[in-house]
């Protein structure tokens, strides 16, 4: 195996890649929280629900193509890497949007209290479409074709 040189990867490889460690660190952030005068709660993305899973797809991603890469030993699979990592960005991409869309968000009177999405969410949320974009650039740069019908033929 050889060794890793960041400066061999392609600038579309290192957005997904630097999109990925953005994300493991948004895993960490606020992702929903209340506040009102008597004080403050907030959850991470590790309490998130499904969101945890759209955020580990990102970064499963770029992790993936880190390791392809950097010439390791990765397993045959029936798709390329372009299909593989556009798959896991976009479909993680659109977990977290759901989950955003989805949480409840409010306030009380005169703004007491509010309740809602925090910035944690909006970074993974912000990191997951940078990726999905860059993803199809990738995968429309390697030019693979997906093959959806029934090779029964």
């Amino acid at each position: 195996m050889a060794a890793f040189d960041w400066k061999k990867l392609s600038s579309t490889d290192k957005v997904i890649s630097v999109t990925a460690l953005i994300t493991l660190i948004g895993l960490f952030l606020p992702w929903y929280g209340v506040s009102s005068p008597f004080g403050s709660a907030s959850s991470d993305g590790f309490s998130s629900g499904y969101g945890i899973l759209g955020a580990l797809l990102i970064i499963a991603a770029g992790v993936y193509l880190v390791f392809l890469r950097s010439g390791s030993n990765m397993p045959k699979t029936s798709y390329g890497p372009g299909v593989l990592v556009l798959g896991a960005s976009a479909l993680g991409a659109v977990i977290v949007i759901l989950k955003w869309v989805t949480l409840p968000r409010g306030s009380g009177a005169y703004a007491a209290y509010s309740y809602g999405p925090r910035f944690g969410i909006f970074i993974v949320l912000i990191a997951g479409v940078v990726q999905a974009f860059f993803a199809l650039r990738l995968f429309r740069s390697t030019g693979e074709a997906v093959h959806w019908a029934n090779k029964s033929s």
